[in-house]
């Protein structure tokens, strides 16, 4: 086996990045140091994690154009947008996280009863192991990273080949912060080593963002043993335009939804229903929005649809796309508008499908591609019925005018999240779950700290 690894560029296909696998001496290492910072670490006060935490933010946010453009190098998102992850999105949930903290992680008092004292207090559950995917590097380790630390936690972070530099970010960051040496941790480690690590008594709770096949392989790892995972695992996940929804508003915020970041997003919109008044209209403006779009080489500025992460996923895509016009569906966009796309690389021209049906891929599997497949739809029923036909549930979005009609319809949903009126979008005050193929477990919000911490009782009898 290689003893290295290389990042290839989806922008022009060019090593961007080569380094070193972990050998089974640094794994143990960095295991080790974690068990003994933990020790140290759960004893700083809150207060102290809590100013640790924003020293983290503040270099993030010092050294956002720098990584914005290393990301734009390594998973090819257009330049104009990947700064933009650190300055809005990690901002946002690293401040919400620590806001909160003082009153989640505070002891949980129980009505007293005379001549003793109780009390439920959250423990640090110990070492957490996180397993980051590339499409959003920062966004999703975020996610467990700091509130881990906030709750007095050591953490491993071992990031995808494809985005290593962004673990190595990481370290730097903790490392200006003054965090203890130990505390915050990075490894580029092989699949096999991080099944490995996950059978290492010295790891108590793992985090994982991937693919369902993924999500499987660390399931069966954490089930020999008696610690538990997070998993989030992607989607397939649809909107529904009622009829009286603002058209416009719809469209604008639809296209954006499906073909941001080349509609690899595991909440991004991959299946769309329209009431079938507004079907033809919403289609059309669909079709012609999507046309504005700019596919190119991601460091200019005027791009707004880079390449896919690897020929790889763009072939895939293509191959759904064309399985589906073999059954019947209209494609309405003309690849050769786009001069940069090119079959048989990264560079992919969005497209939009109608006449599909729920008996085509495209509508059942994960795309991860920019692109998206509309239905018309009779009624409520029928949108509620085919939203629910799938093997994922993350979010699901509903765009109407009704409140009330729409809350109704989302208590109906197998979903994570329901929106109306939005789509592609977290918020950290709010849990972010899945149901079936999308995975389990809960991160941000006050649920975010519970997998992260164990509860300890304290029943004390008063002398």
């Amino acid at each position: 086996m290689s003893t290295t690894f290389q990042t290839i560029s989806p922008i022009d296909g060019s090593v961007y990045v080569e380094r070193s696998w972990a050998t089974a001496n640094e794994v143990e290492q960095v295991l080790a140091k974690a068990k003994t910072a933990q020790k140290i670490w759960r004893a700083t006060s809150l207060n102290e994690r809590i100013a640790v935490c924003q020293k983290v933010v503040d270099y993030f946010l010092e050294h956002a154009d720098k990584m914005g453009e290393e990301l734009t190098w390594q998973m090819g998102r257009p330049i104009r947008y990947t700064p933009y992850e650190i300055t809005k999105g990690f901002q946002e949930r690293a401040l919400h996280m620590m806001n909160i903290a003082p009153q989640i992680l505070a002891d949980k008092t129980v009505e007293q009863v005379d001549g003793f004292e109780r009390f439920i207090r959250r423990d640090p559950i110990g070492t957490v192991l996180v397993l980051a995917p590339w499409n959003y590097p920062y966004l999703t380790s975020v996610n467990v990273i700091i509130p881990a630390i906030l709750a007095g936690n050591t953490v491993i972070l071992k990031h995808a080949q494809q985005t290593p530099l962004c673990a190595e970010r990481y370290a730097e960051a903790f490392k200006a912060a003054g965090v203890p040496d130990g505390v915050f941790q990075y490894m580029h480690i092989t699949h096999e080593q991080v099944a490995t690590v996950i059978a290492d008594s010295r790891i108590d709770y793992v985090a994982f963002t991937g693919s369902v096949k993924g999500g499987q392989a660390i399931q069966q790892a954490v089930n020999q043993r008696f610690i538990t995972a997070g998993l989030e695992l992607g989607g397939k996940d649809p909107a529904y335009v009622r009829a009286d929804a603002d058209l416009d508003f719809a469209v604008e915020n639809l296209v954006d939804g499906a073909f941001f970041n080349s509609g690899q997003s595991c909440c991004g919109i991959e299946r769309i229903y329209v009431h079938e008044s507004l079907f033809d209209k919403f289609v059309e403006g669909f079709v012609a929005m999507t046309k504005t779009y700019k596919l190119g080489n991601p460091l200019l500025e005027e791009t707004t649809l880079g390449p896919m992460v690897r020929t790889s996923a763009a072939n895939f895509a293509q191959e759904q796309i064309d399985a589906a016009i073999e059954q019947g569906a209209k494609a309405w966009i003309d690849s050769t508008l786009f001069s940069t796309h090119k079959n048989g690389t990264a560079y992919m021209a969005p497209q939009v499908l109608t006449n599909v049906n729920h008996s085509m891929d495209l509508m059942q599997e994960e795309s991860f591609a920019p692109v998206v497949g509309i239905m018309s739809v009779k009624n409520d029923a029928e949108a509620i019925r085919l939203m629910n036909d799938s093997a994922y549930g993350l979010t699901a979005s509903v765009w109407s005018k009704d409140l009330e009609t729409a809350i109704a319809i989302g208590n109906q949903l197998e979903t994570g999240t329901c929106f109306l009126n939005r789509c592609d979008y977290l918020d950290p005050a709010l849990a972010w779950t899945g149901v079936k193929n999308s995975g389990k477990g809960c991160t941000l919000s006050a649920l975010g700290f519970d997998a992260l911490t164990r509860a300890k009782s304290f029943h004390l009898r008063l002398g």
